[in-house]
């Protein structure tokens, strides 16, 4: 596709959301002339560099993968100091920056490359000669993501320049519910056909078609003869408050996810899109996401928006169960369900869930068999015996200080939990939501 567009696009990280959502959509739009990215890893940026700054990300429909061939971008190490300026130069002429690294833990470091600091020299340097405005996307999955990022660049610009810099750019939270991944198994790539990052390369970025990415609004104060501020990704939707739709991701897609990944553990299967042909699994993990997850938060975000109705959070859960289960899309169960430890901590996923579930007067049973499960596979021995699960959980949570009576409410829940999912295993897995509902 010829570049054709004027704007300037600036991106921190190389992995699956930012080639596959960021710069996919960026490139679609054709209004983006120049493309820069900054990765830390050395072997990827003399990779693209390689390949003349082409890459290929896989996009899993319902029924197929395609192939695209994106490119060219600059790639930059921003440990390099000559890279680093490069860097820095096209912050100051962005109009649209996005972060999708790993953890919010990664934007502060002691070095002179620290994503903090790489970033607050482009906008003071655009703040100075009066450069577009710009958009900062914080896409890592953080809930106050953009206020943390926010907060760290300010602190690495001088007070005296802060307030210029704060008229030229707007740091936005995101809701990604776009499932991606990184192959790096050479059968499965050939054994699917995929295509790989570089043709040199042995690995490949595999990512569902879906794009309704969710983001902060942006709110420019106008400024004499400014227009107001347009995106050039225009597929993004603003909206006013943020925190609703985090949740529903957090405590429905992400809850169920996990959920699904616990399950299918303990059921020895080792892809999502498998649970389609196992008895009642299906069924448990929409009864969990609209009658556990959705009933709660449709109780609390009542009026909100269309979401936050039972038809609205209907259609989003069934959308999302046929979306994680899709077979094109290959995500496997250990994926989904690696680091339980994160996953059942007191304000994640799982336990989170349960929690606001309990709040809005909804009893999580379904989500506490998730957690049991979530629990096997740290020690197998939950699904054999009477293992100290009070203790280990509670050890989970000692930095959270919970509330005492809402962690034994939860911890009564996840005894339970655990009971049902032994008397499921022992019986041989039969249909799960049926054997679960005459339990």
């Amino acid at each position: 596709m010829p570049l054709t567009g004027t704007r300037t696009y600036v991106g921190f990280g190389f992995g699956p959301i930012q080639s596959g959502l960021f710069l996919y959509e960026a490139f679609r739009s054709g209004n983006f002339r120049r493309f820069v990215i900054a990765e830390v890893l050395p072997d990827v940026v003399a990779a693209l560099r390689r390949a003349e700054g082409h890459f290929t990300v896989n996009v899993a429909y319902s029924d197929r993968v395609e192939h695209t061939r994106i490119g060219p971008i600059q790639i930059e190490d921003p440990a390099s100091e000559s890279d680093r300026q490069h860097l820095i130069e096209a912050i100051a002429e962005a109009e649209e920056i996005a972060t999708a690294i790993p953890s919010v833990a990664y934007y502060v470091s002691p070095r002179p490359a620290s994503l903090h600091r790489v970033l607050a020299e482009g906008l003071c340097r655009k703040a100075a000669r009066g450069g577009p405005r710009a958009v900062v996307y914080a896409a890592e999955n953080h809930n106050h993501a953009a206020e943390i990022l926010e907060t760290s660049v300010m602190d690495a610009i001088p007070e005296g320049e802060r307030a210029a810099v704060r008229s030229r750019v707007r740091f936005l939270n995101t809701v990604i519910g776009k499932m991606s991944g990184v192959v790096s198994d050479l059968d499965e790539i050939r054994t699917q056909q995929l295509a790989t990052i570089t043709p040199e390369g042995q690995r490949a970025f595999l990512v569902e078609a879906f794009n309704r990415i969710l983001i902060s609004t942006i709110r420019f104060e106008g400024a004499e003869g400014e227009p107001p501020f347009r995106r050039g990704i225009q597929v993004f939707e603003e909206k006013h408050d943020l925190l609703p739709f985090e949740e529903a991701k957090l405590y429905g897609h992400n809850a169920t996810h996990a959920l699904a990944a616990y399950v299918g553990a303990i059921r020895g299967v080792q892809r999502i899109a498998e649970l389609r042909g196992l008895a009642g699994i299906i069924p448990f993990l929409r009864a969990a996401f609209i009658q556990e997850s959705g009933q709660a938060l449709v109780r609390k975000y009542a009026g909100m928006d269309p979401l936050f109705t039972a038809e609205g959070y209907r259609q989003y859960a069934d959308d999302l169960l046929e979306r994680m289960t899709n077979p094109y899309l290959r995500d496997t169960v250990e994926r989904v369900g690696r680091d339980p430890q994160r996953k059942l901590g007191w304000d994640d996923r799982l336990i989170g869930t349960m929690r606001v579930a309990l709040r809005e007067g909804v009893e999580p049973r379904r989500y506490a068999l998730g957690a049991a499960a979530a629990l096997a596979t740290i020690d197998h021995s939950t699904l054999e015996a009477e293992p100290p699960i009070r203790a280990l959980l509670s050890s989970f949570w000692r930095e959270a200080s919970p509330e005492k009576g809402e962690q034994e409410a939860v911890l009564n829940l996840v005894e339970g939990g655990r009971r049902q999912l032994q008397d499921w295993y022992e019986s041989g897995f039969q249909d799960l939501e049926g054997f679960f509902g005459s339990a």
